[in-house]
């Protein structure tokens, strides 16, 4: 892999935050602007949240949840939705939002400059911002460190005493600054706090030290006059995990302080290449163009030309980006990850579980970056204790439930008055599926045996919430399929609904999940038999009348048959219930729904196209997929390659990172594929660490189309059984592998031990 994939470069910097370029350490993030004369760092800190916890259970929604499922099932659908506006909506209706820390501000003396460059390296975690000025080259160096919880910026220059500064940080011109006050004689301090007395409070600190020259605290300010080189040391800290913020800040500065700067960035180093070197990805590109910056590339893209380079490169920012916003003991990522400059942010900047939350995580597994996965599960305990309040008192169920939103504080109550997404309690079903889908890829009984209660607490609140309709099923009511609408013969357009196909497809997962489950831990064999019988009854996938999968339990009209969200193909990703292989007559209706949707403008929004690249992978067309991977780049990719719903939202980059990755392996039906989405201009390449449901690691070279060879890594005893797209004579360099039919083999794998497997097409 060259290192030239693995950077992101400009000519220029930063004009505006969409060009600036993310670090991060998943508590503690920066956009840095690479400005000459007055350089901005935009800061996060992942508990800067505005407001506290509070109970926004309407007490009205328990006494009218049977009127409201009456009006549903006689068609009295603006009544139940209005009826629902008034007792179903959270009071107050929004949930707590995400604002930033703040900035950090450098000023300069720096006359014109010449020969500027900056760059994200993604194979260190490092942004760098190079320039000549007066015949003195100036270097900046800023990361984020995990070990050591400080973020860090070095400049250098390359004659002596040339760099004179000020520096210092506060919320630019939000007005909701405390204070700032200096600390020693290198030292200041910004405080504040969010929401008044029941918010969090918040401190930063900023230390710093020159080598030559002078450092002193003047107003709210640290001036350094003619240094040879600056080491700045920033750190934050909020009463969400620590009663002393400013104490926290300051005893971090002083540990980090203790070691010199390339000992805190070999130990930063170490550290993200422990991660991100787990992977490698290499599309071979014969029009190779690194030699442009990435805005140029984007450009030329979006007048047609390729640019597969460009394919490795977003492939591995979006696994940088897991590194930097989702760490353990850091928060989940957020719809922004961890970097937003808003203070009243676009859908607050919260987790939005009807499928944002969810799809951050869809490369977690595959790209071996397990321990990102840690922060949703934390959230998800989190969510529990106000779930089962949530399932209580709206809905006299057991068990837990969540909303299409939740926030800092694990908040299930419904989010905004939004007949289409607001009234669907499958968040916390859907979200337990990340539960399963961890044991799935490591075998980890004892992780199993504690997620498995919220997986059975998730499942028991459908237990209760269930209802049979007069045809026998099943179904959740009320809900919605989120966030699209429907029309009825009459012209009128619904919103809430009875049973939409998403609801079935979840729980059928949810069951499934935990049916499994129950078998491996050998426990709750009742409990087994329940789920068992309700499963049963789940209403089935079903086909409509333009040959596509329905959304609704009802053959209706779509109100926007382009909208961006295509829940009723929740069964084909990121579940497996519907495949070519298994269900072909269901698949060749989910290609029909996919081709519509497009048809009529589908894929507008960033996360929705890369849910759609996945989605064609899954059906096996590398061509369909590609083609979607590019209008992602061309359409709704910024600047910095941050995805564009617009705005600025991440899940579109996590969702297409696992798009490239479903598209060379996948690992369903308990069997792993190889190429199965392979377009014709991807002859040629090779990855290296994906992971594969079943605890395989692999190593998988192709050339012209063709595999050449495959190493496995087994982490448990089991059968591996591979399938190919093309017919192949295989061999294996231990133990024997039987061919089952024809693209499909299977061996007996042990523990720890490496197989190495080669091809021949003759």
């Amino acid at each position: 892999m060259t290192d030239q994939n693995k950077l992101l470069w400009y000519k220029e910097p930063a004009k505006n935050w969409n060009e600036a370029l993310p670090i991060g350490n998943g508590r503690l993030g920066g956009m840095v602007f690479g400005q000459v004369i007055k350089e901005k760092v935009q800061l996060n800190e992942d508990t800067v949240w505005y407001g506290g916890p509070r109970d926004r259970i309407n007490p009205d929604a328990l006494p009218n949840l049977s009127k409201v499922r009456k009006l549903l099932s006689q068609g009295n659908l603006m009544e139940a939705e209005e009826l629902a506006k008034l007792c179903f909506s959270g009071i107050p209706k929004a949930q707590r939002h995400y604002e930033p820390l703040g900035e950090l501000i450098i000023q300069f003396n720096i006359a014109d400059t010449t020969d500027y460059y900056r760059e994200l390296d993604l194979n260190n975690g490092i942004v760098k911002t190079k320039y000549r000025s007066e015949g003195i080259e100036f270097q900046r160096e800023v990361f984020t460190s995990y070990p050591d919880q400080v973020m860090i910026m070095r400049i250098t220059a390359s004659e002596k005493s040339a760099i004179s500064l000020q520096a210092n940080i506060d919320r630019g011109n939000t007005r909701n600054l405390d204070s700032t006050k200096p600390l020693f004689s290198n030292s200041i301090v910004m405080s504040g706090e969010t929401g008044g007395r029941d918010g969090i409070a918040f401190s930063a600190a900023m230390r710093v030290s020159a080598d030559d020259g002078t450092v002193q605290t003047l107003g709210n300010r640290v001036c350094v006059n003619n240094a040879s080189a600056v080491t700045i040391l920033l750190s934050a800290a909020t009463t969400y995990r620590f009663p002393g913020p400013e104490r926290r800040c300051l005893d971090i500065i002083a540990s980090a302080e203790k070691k010199n700067y390339q000992d805190l960035k070999s130990a930063h180093i170490k550290d993200y290449q422990t991660l991100f070197h787990r992977v490698e990805l290499e599309l071979e590109d014969q029009q190779r163009i690194t030699s442009l910056p990435i805005n140029e590339r984007l450009e030329r893209m979006k007048q047609g030309e390729t640019d597969i380079d460009l394919i490795n490169t977003y492939f591995h920012f979006g696994r940088y980006l897991m590194i930097s916003s989702s760490r353990p003991n850091s928060l989940p990522a957020t719809l922004q990850g961890i970097w937003n400059d808003n203070m009243l942010p676009p859908w607050d900047s919260k987790y939005t579980i009807n499928i944002n939350a969810q799809m951050n995580y869809w490369p977690a597994e595959v790209c071996n970056l397990s321990e990102c996965y840690e922060p949703l599960f934390q959230q998800i305990e989190k969510m529990r204790e106000s779930g089962r309040l949530t399932a209580q008192k709206m809905y006299d169920c057991r068990g837990f439930t969540a909303h299409h939103n939740t926030d800092i504080w694990g908040d299930t109550a419904p989010q905004d008055i939004y007949p289409p997404a607001s009234y669907w309690p499958m968040g916390a079903a859907w979200l337990c599926l990340h539960l399963w889908e961890h044991y799935e890829y490591n075998g980890d009984k004892e992780f199993l045996a504690k997620a498995y209660d919220a997986m059975k607490e998730a499942a028991i609140f459908f237990v209760d919430f269930l209802v049979e309709n007069q045809d026998g099923y099943m179904i959740t009511t009320p809900s919605v399929s989120p966030e699209n609408s429907y029309k009825l013969p009459s012209g009128e357009v619904g919103k809430m609904c009875e049973a939409p196909a998403m609801d079935s497809q979840i729980l059928h997962a949810l069951f499934s999940n935990c049916i499994a489950a129950s078998e491996v831990l050998e426990t709750d064999n009742e409990f087994r038999d329940q789920l068992l019988y309700l499963r049963s009854k789940l209403p089935e996938i079903q086909i409509g009348k333009y040959g596509q999968i329905q959304e609704w339990l009802e053959d209706y009209e779509e109100a926007e048959p382009g909208h961006r969200h295509i829940s009723h193909l929740f069964a084909l990703h990121p579940s497996n219930q519907i495949s070519p292989i298994t269900t072909p007559k269901l698949a060749k209706a989910a290609e029909v729904t996919l081709n519509r949707r497009l048809e009529h403008g589908g894929g507008h929004t960033g996360w929705s196209r890369a849910w759609i690249i996945n989605m064609w992978a899954r059906l096996f067309k590398g061509e369909d997929a590609y083609e979607n991977i590019k209008e992602l780049l061309k359409s709704s990719t910024l600047p910095n390659l941050f995805d564009n719903h617009p705005p600025f939202q991440i899940d579109g980059n996590f969702g297409g990172t696992a798009a490239i990755a479903e598209m060379i392996v996948q690992s369903h039906q308990n069997e792993i594929h190889l190429l199965p989405a392979l377009p014709k201009d991807w002859r040629t390449g090779y990855v290296k660490g994906l992971k594969a449901r079943g605890g395989f690691t692999l190593e998988i070279k192709w050339q012209n189309h063709q595999l050449m060879y495959v190493h496995i890594k087994a982490s448990q005893s089991r059968i591996c059984r591979l399938r190919m797209s093309h017919p192949f004579k295989v061999s294996i360099d231990k133990g024997e592998i039987s061919q089952l039919e024809t693209g499909l083999f299977e061996f007996d794998a042990k523990k720890d031990h490496l197989y190495q497997l080669t091809f021949n097409t003759k």
